[in-house]
């Protein structure tokens, strides 16, 4: 008998995600020099991940 998909290991489901989530929003607006020091981490810009 064979595995249900949703039974497999996490090693195995690799999609990328497509939604980030705060921090990595922050560091990525920071990488592309979006972010001051004075922004605030609530109501950020949507942003998309680098490929």
């Amino acid at each position: 008998m064979s595995q249900h998909r949703s039974l497999k290991g996490a090693s195995t489901i690799a999609a990328k995600r497509n939604v980030l989530k705060r921090f990595e929003r922050v560091e990525l607006l920071k990488k592309r020099n979006q972010w001051t020091d004075s922004s605030k981490v609530i109501g950020l810009p949507k942003t998309k991940p680098d490929l």
